[in-house]
């Protein structure tokens, strides 16, 4: 059932698109004990009074959804069509089962066209059936709602795929702004985001990388927007939670799987 705070987020998922531990790798961060160094395909979980949504459903979705034993979901956001942040759509058809039950889907028409192609059957409406998939697709061209919170998309540089982050308001409060892969941010999504309550931004590793940030270009976007805290996620097998977490300022976090916190 939806949170009775006025909005609580909860990490399905905070790593890159290999995850963590990387098929075959012997590193620390990959064959490390703490459960936070565990990380699926970044998505995260947004509860309001009026409504439950995803932002973006990865190849881990069904396994996310069990472990945080996910019964509802309204709607479902995507940032950008990547593979990792895509492959799980078909298992939105749980919240689907009835005549007439659809699933909303938001992102930009360029996102829409991507998932359109990998899940054409699903969108074929000759398909329908009570027990299967029924999307409606909702292209993104400016602020949208979804129940009682107002989501803005804010444009990123993110290798040559458009990709957007999501402003999420409500009441009129800038509660949180989610941008899980970017390398760059404009300085119109910056404005947007400026005092925004909770920050949460790519943070790949402390080397600099051609499509997502470092620890340091993350650090530089946290003190242009001056969030009341700013949580990192997208973190590959370059960075073990504990030690990364240590060298950080009170107001900074490191997202973990299944970290769940309010915003009221």
């Amino acid at each position: 059932m939806p949170s009775t705070a006025s909005l609580s987020i909860t990490f399905l998922g905070t790593g890159t698109s290999l995850g963590i531990p990387v098929i075959g790798c012997d590193c620390a961060v990959c064959t490390s004990s703490d459960p936070r160094n565990k990380r699926s395909r970044s998505s995260i979980y947004v509860e309001s009074e009026g409504a439950s949504f995803v932002i973006d459903t990865g190849p881990d979705f069904r396994f996310q959804c069990l472990r945080e034993n996910i019964r509802r979901v309204d709607a479902a956001v995507y940032t950008h069509p990547h593979t990792d942040h895509i492959m799980g759509f078909d298992d939105l058809r749980q919240f689907c089962f009835g005549e007439h039950k659809t699933m909303p889907v938001y992102s930009t028409p360029e996102c829409l066209a991507q998932i359109q192609i990998a899940f054409g059957f699903a969108f074929d409406r000759a398909n329908w059936n009570p027990a299967y998939l029924k999307p409606i697709a909702h292209p993104v061209h400016g602020p949208f709602q979804i129940a009682d919170v107002r989501l803005t998309p804010l444009d990123v540089e993110h290798g040559t795929v458009r990709t957007v982050g999501y402003l999420l308001e409500h009441n009129g409060r800038r509660l949180a702004a989610y941008l899980p892969d970017c390398k760059v941010i404009p300085a119109a999504s910056i404005e947007l985001m400026r005092g925004v309550d909770t920050l949460i931004v790519d943070c790949l590793r402390l080397q600099p990388h051609w499509t997502h940030m470092s620890l340091d270009e993350a650090l530089a976007v946290r003190d242009q927007v001056r969030p009341r805290q700013t949580m990192l996620t997208h973190l590959s097998d370059r960075l073990d939670h504990a030690t990364l977490e240590a060298g950080l300022a009170e107001d900074v976090r490191v997202a973990y799987d299944g970290l769940r916190f309010k915003l009221t």
